[in-house]
């Protein structure tokens, strides 16, 4: 029997073919009005502060109490723009949207709507394809927490 032996070229091309579904489009829409994110899917790879409290898709938003709007916005943005894996695609007045791109080519959309008048950054954080996350994107929120409060101590 005569044993075929595969090239390392099959292999780069097939891990290529994988790798590009990892660049899925991002959803048609973020937000269902002015101030609801679009609410999370029963995967269990996204978490949002709009989601019911205690569900295991919450987390807490991102708080500026004693932060002017637009000084928690200028420390968003510094947050998202120290992130070596992150681009800011959308940076508007209330809203702002970002994608964070893993070394395997895997993106994430990160979403964040500023409440003025509860002085809170509601956020969501999704991934574009999958079904499990392995926690990443709770990571991730806790890890722009902790950044985000860093930018507005240093103000």
């Amino acid at each position: 029997m005569r044993r075929t032996s595969r090239t390392p070229w099959a292999w780069i091309s097939l891990l290529a073919v994988l790798l590009a579904g990892c660049a899925s489009t991002p959803p048609s829409s973020f937000m269902t009005d002015s101030e609801q994110l679009t609410p999370c899917s029963s995967a269990p790879h996204c978490v949002s502060s709009q989601a019911e409290p205690g569900s295991s898709k919450y987390v807490e938003p991102l708080a500026f109490a004693g932060a002017s709007v637009d000084a928690a916005r200028q420390a968003l943005l510094k947050t998202l723009y120290a992130e070596n894996n992150a681009t800011v695609e959308r940076a508007d007045e209330r809203f702002v949207h970002a994608t964070f791109k893993s070394t395997l080519g895997f993106v994430d959309d990160v979403t964040f709507v500023i409440r003025p008048q509860d002085r809170i950054i509601d956020v969501k954080s999704s991934s574009r394809i999958g079904y499990y996350d392995f926690g990443v994107n709770r990571k991730r929120v806790a890890t722009l927490r902790v950044h985000f409060e860093a930018q507005l101590d240093r103000r």
